[in-house]
């Protein structure tokens, strides 16, 4: 008879993937909102001070959803390595993939936590992160030469953690066609695959 407080590991699997989907989901989309909707949105605000606090406070409260993101999708593909996707469980092309998701894993955590920095030394820049900008992307000329380099070192680092979410929702669909493709028989002797 199973054991039912203690949940089966595809359980707890399904939840990790779930919860790092979350994650990722609350990544991505949040830099597509910013990017495509309140950044060129902000220039309608007169005030080039005004525009650079809603930018900051927006941003603000939204590291806490970038935070819980970044550490769901990090954690779960720890997991996920450190079980079912060991190398010694992959064939050829599934080892191909979670190399490439390790890069890209790897390539968001370090844009994430560099953009978080950056982002709380720009918003600093200024009382109430009052910098002054034309619109989300761009820095005012009454900006400083500091703020201006800190605003496109952000740019740099948003398009970065971007295309590495955008990679890593690749090479998932990748790997989730991967295993469908395997035959019955092979995922039945090997329930990793």
């Amino acid at each position: 008879m199973p054991n039912v407080l203690q949940p089966s590991t595809d359980t707890v699997s399904s939840v990790g993937r779930a919860v790092s989907d979350l994650g990722l989901a609350g990544l991505l989309g949040g830099q597509l909102f910013g990017r495509m909707a309140l950044h060129p949105a902000v220039s309608a605000i007169s005030e080039p001070r005004e525009r650079g606090e809603v930018v900051n406070a927006a941003w603000r409260r939204y590291g806490a959803v970038n935070g819980a993101g970044l550490a769901a999708v990090t954690a779960g593909w720890i997991g996920a390595r450190g079980g079912e996707l060991r190398f010694r469980n992959l064939d050829s092309r599934e080892r191909s993939l979670a190399r490439a998701k390790d890069i890209l894993v790897g390539t968001l955590v370090v844009s994430g936590v560099a953009s978080a920095v950056e982002g709380i030394r720009f918003s600093r820049a200024a009382p109430d992160g009052a910098v002054p900008l034309e619109d989300g992307d761009h820095t005012a000329p009454a900006a400083s030469e500091s703020a201006r380099k800190r605003k496109q070192r952000l740019n740099v680092l948003g398009l970065t953690t971007i295309a590495a979410e955008v990679g890593i929702v690749g090479v998932n669909a990748a790997l989730s066609q991967v295993n469908f493709r395997h035959s019955p028989l092979r995922r039945r002797l090997n329930p990793f695959n």
